[in-house]
C-alpha cells in the first residue's frame, strides 16, 4: 500500500523519508469541539488531516499525526468554550506542543516543516511555538525552514462565489456551517447527518469579547450559520481550491518535488 501519513510508516521507511533533500513533514491541526447536532467534535482535526493528506500528495511531503487539541472555543469563532464537548489546551500548552514536536523533526533531519490549521483560536500560539523551534533550530543549520498556514485562507473569490450563489456572509460565521459541512460531506459523509442540521439566521456577533462567556450571545445549536445548503459537490470545489493553491504556495516557498512512498 501506499500512505502519506507517518503513522501507516515503519521507522526504516521513516528513516529514510527524513534523510531525502527538502523532506517535508506537514502537521494538521485542529481542536476538540462542537460543531452543532450534525456533526462530531473531530471537525477541525479531521478535515486538517485530510486537506493535509492530499497536500502531501501533490507535493512529496509527509503527514505527522494529527493534534486533535487546540485552544479555547471563543464565542466569535467557535460557539465558545463553556459548550459542553469543547475540549481545549491553554495557550502555554498548545505553544510548547509545537515547540517539542517541532523541535523534534527538524533534530531528525526534517529539512522543513509545515503547519496545516484547521481551528481558528490556534494561530498565533502555533506561531510562537513554530517560531521558537525554527530560531533554536538555524543556530545549527541555517537550511531548517517552516510554513505555517490556516487552509481556509486558500479559499478564492471565484469559489466562493461557487460555493454561496446568494452571496458570502463572512469567516466570522462560518463555525459549523455551509463550508465546513460541506468538507465533512465530501471526506467524511458517514460522520455528518443532514436531517439536524438546525436552520437559523447568522448569529449576530459583537465586535468585542465579554467574560465570563454569555450562552445566550451565540445560537443554541452551537453553529454560528446554517449548513443547509452544504453539499458533498461543494466540498470538492472547496477542497480542490485549497489543495491546489497550497500546493503551490509550499512549491514555491520550498521548493517541494512531488515523490511516491511505497510502504510495506
Amino acid at each position: 500500500m501506499t500512505s502519506v501519513f507517518l503513522e501507516d510508516l515503519d521507522a526504516e521507511t521513516y528513516s529514510a523519508i527524513v534523510a531525502e533533500e527538502g523532506s517535508t513533514v506537514i502537521i494538521p491541526t485542529g481542536a476538540t469541539e462542537q460543531h452543532g447536532p450534525h456533526m462530531p467534535l473531530g471537525v477541525d482535526a479531521m478535515l486538517s488531516k485530510a486537506i493535509a493528506g492530499v497536500v502531501a500528495e501533490k507535493t512529496g511531503a509527509v503527514v505527522a499525526p494529527v493534534f486533535a487539541y487546540g485552544y479555547k472555543s471563543q464565542p466569535r469563532s467557535g460557539g465558545g468554550n463553556h459548550r459542553v464537548g469543547t475540549t481545549s489546551l491553554g495557550a502555554a500548552a498548545l505553544t510548547g506542543m509545537v515547540d517539542d514536536v517541532v523541535s523534534s523533526f527538524l533534530s531528525q533531519g526534517f529539512a522543513h516543516v509545515v503547519i496545516l490549521n484547521g481551528h481558528f483560536e490556534n494561530y498565533q500560539f502555533i506561531y510562537e511555538g513554530l517560531d521558537n523551534a525554527v530560531s533554536r533550530a538555524r543556530v545549527s543549520s541555517t537550511s531548517s525552514r517552516a510554513v505555517l498556514l490556516s487552509y481556509w485562507d486558500f479559499v478564492d473569490e471565484a469559489t466562493l462565489e461557487q460555493v454561496f450563489p446568494n452571496g458570502f456572509l463572512g469567516w466570522d460565521i462560518e463555525h459549523g456551517g455551509v463550508l465546513e459541512t460541506s468538507l465533512m460531506l465530501l471526506l467524511h459523509p458517514e460522520k455528518v447527518d443532514m436531517s439536524r442540521v438546525v436552520d437559523h439566521p447568522p448569529a449576530k456577533l459583537t465586535p468585542y469579547d465579554i467574560f465570563p462567556e454569555d450562552p445566550a450571545r451565540t445560537p443554541a445549536s452551537g453553529c454560528l450559520s446554517s449548513a443547509k445548503g452544504a453539499s458533498a459537490e461543494r466540498g470538492q470545489l472547496l477542497l480542490d481550491a485549497v489543495t491546489t493553491q497550497v500546493a503551490a504556495a509550499l512549491d514555491g516557498e520550498l521548493s517541494l518535488e512531488k515523490i511516491t512512498l511505497e510502504v510495506s
